[in-house]
């Protein structure tokens, strides 16, 4: 069984340059593309249909915080760290090309299972407590934009699902995903 929360609107950021080159960022960070720019604005558009009333969060990465600043357009919104990617510890800035070829047992079972054995990593479990502590923390609906994995633990947790479940969630840069009472909706 889902958290029951209310209405979440949850965005990744837009295209960042390593999100072009291959590249993992985990807490790194790199800036958008002009496509990654142009993916905010586009996600702009979507969140000015919605209530003028909903709580505004972004993770406080600068691809986040880029893309809440296009999204939100001038008006406030709260950097929290919980709502960060998952660390990947030390295949932060590597290309997942460079990683399978080198740590091929961490990829085996292909999928996203391999950010849960990152070496230095964070891993699901610690990802897990901090969105769900997030959420925990909510009092009212809410926009959120953060990040690819966090984004479907956000969905996993609302929808009732398991870690190893995540990778069956579609996430999708530059679009608006709504969270609520056991479904997700994705608006490009």
């Amino acid at each position: 069984m889902g958290l029951n929360l209310p209405a979440l609107y949850v965005l990744r950021h837009g295209q960042t340059e390593w999100n072009l080159a291959g590249r993992f960022q985990g807490r790194s960070d790199s800036p958008l593309t002009a496509l990654g720019r142009a993916q905010a604005g586009r996600q702009a558009e979507l969140v000015a249909a919605l209530p003028d009333d909903l709580l505004r969060f972004s993770s406080p990465a600068g691809r986040a915080v880029e893309t809440a600043r296009i999204v939100f357009r001038g008006r406030a919104f709260m950097q929290d760290d919980r709502l960060h990617e998952i660390d990947v510890g030390d295949f932060t800035g590597s290309s997942e090309a460079d990683l399978r070829a080198a740590h091929p047992a961490i990829f085996a079972d292909g999928g996203i299972g391999w950010y849960d054995r990152t070496p230095n990593g964070e891993g699901f479990a610690a990802l897990e407590a901090r969105v769900r502590d997030f959420l925990a923390d909510l009092d009212g609906p809410a926009v959120i934009v953060t990040h690819g994995i966090t984004l479907r633990m956000i969905c996993a947790l609302v929808m009732g699902l398991p870690a190893a479940r995540m990778a069956e969630i579609e996430m999708t840069q530059g679009a608006l995903h709504h969270i609520g009472a056991g479904t997700h909706r994705i608006t490009l």
